[in-house]
């Protein structure tokens, strides 16, 4: 029996021990000199007791390589371990590669048993080298804990999305939805430029924007696909849009213009309401979306005489939020349409009641026709008034 006991579990052991294995936390996917792929493995330098995980360094190993299964294996023979990717919280592909097609890229990672869907995607706009290099942050002292956090801040902010690996293979596969991933990037010197042409806070994108801080990688906006092929971006504001859309967002903040004076604006934070109604209807062959969406808000912004219990003064500030929001989210949606082709949103799936069979909406071709689609946008907005002040 203890011949057999040993026998049976001994090489199991040696094979999945965890000090014979490599802990990816972020896989990088570039395009080489070569026209061949650049893998990018970053891993945690632990003690050899694992004790300290706190202070664990970073570790960053690359290889050129045909695919990434190869790039794997090779990278098994240089470590003298085995790369497991069953706790990779992030991949990043670069923004050259992804404008090429990524389809080949994504099936291979999804067909790993050690890939979590849930793992996040993100299109960066330098090496993803650099960008992982990078990603140090400021705030937590566990590399993995800050890959998880960071895209959750999209249900508070709206500036950027959890965008997962699952999700992009759903929409890749699917004839209804367009994939779409997270906006990366590292700051650099001519980020400041564009402090001067911005007209509103929400235009911000990653590397178009003055932030200043510790660290140099950033994350806000979208990356916007048309099939597998990186087709354009989204800033701070049109995500917004995107996730109030695709009921992704729980509160955000926008600045409206103040019906009570020129030039001037006001902070608001929104509340997505649970009336979501959004349906497709098809004139003379062309898909018709009409979209109505309700919100709740707190007004941020206070000053002298502000006189924020006044019933009048509510109801011209809902006004102007309504009116700032349906112009928003229309031009969006025409962006989207018109400018990338691309039904990131979704409302394929609204559209297949229409047809009565799969057979029927497959040969209509959405993917082709969303972009001849027309937009009716209603949006009801109510705001009580401010949070501790309602009036000065």
């Amino acid at each position: 029996l203890i011949i057999i006991f040993i026998s049976s579990f001994s090489p199991s052991y040696n094979s999945l021990n965890i000090s014979n294995c490599a802990f990816a936390v972020a896989l990088g996917i570039d395009k080489s000199s070569s026209d061949k792929l650049e893998i990018t493995f970053e891993f945690l330098s632990t003690s050899p007791s694992g004790e300290n995980a706190s202070e664990a360094k970073p570790v960053l190993n690359s290889v050129v390589c045909s695919s990434i299964t190869n790039g794997i294996n090779i990278m098994n023979a240089y470590l003298g371990k085995k790369v497991n990717l069953s706790h990779c919280k992030l991949f990043v592909f670069s923004e050259e590669i992804a404008k090429e097609g990524i389809s080949k890229e994504i099936y291979s990672l999804i067909n790993d048993v050690q890939v979590r869907p849930s793992a996040n995607i993100v299109i960066s706009k330098c090496n993803t080298k650099y960008y992982i290099k990078n990603s140090i942050p400021s705030l937590e002292s566990l590399i993995p804990k800050y890959y998880d956090i960071f895209p959750n801040t999209s249900e508070y902010t709206g500036y950027t999305c959890n965008a997962t690996i699952g999700n992009f293979f759903n929409a890749l596969v699917c004839s209804y939805d367009s994939p779409y991933a997270i906006l990366g990037g590292v700051k650099t010197s001519s980020s400041n430029s564009y402090e001067s042409q911005m007209t509103d806070d929400t235009t911000i994108k990653t590397n178009e924007n003055s932030i200043a801080g510790n660290r140099s990688s950033q994350n806000i906006g979208l990356s916007v696909f048309k099939d597998d092929k990186l087709v354009g971006e989204l800033n701070a504001m049109e995500t917004i849009c995107f996730l109030c859309i695709r009921k992704k967002v729980n509160n955000f903040l926008i600045s409206v213009p103040n019906p009570q004076e020129e030039n001037s604006k006001i902070d608001v934070y929104l509340t997505p309401n649970s009336t979501h109604n959004i349906n497709v209807d098809f004139v003379n062959g062309s898909p018709h979306i009409n979209i109505k969406l309700e919100f709740s808000g707190k007004i941020y912004s206070m000053k002298k005489d502000s006189q924020y219990l006044n019933i009048d003064v509510l109801n011209l500030i809902s006004n102007s939020c309504n009116k700032y929001l349906e112009s928003q989210i229309t031009k969006y949606l025409y962006k989207t349409s018109t400018t990338f082709k691309s039904d990131i949103n979704g409302f394929g799936k609204y559209a297949i009641p229409s047809f009565t069979t799969t057979t029927e909406f497959n040969n209509y071709n959405w993917a082709k026709n969303y972009s001849n689609s027309t937009f009716n946008v209603d949006i009801n907005t109510v705001i009580d008034s401010g949070f501790l002040l309602t009036q000065t």
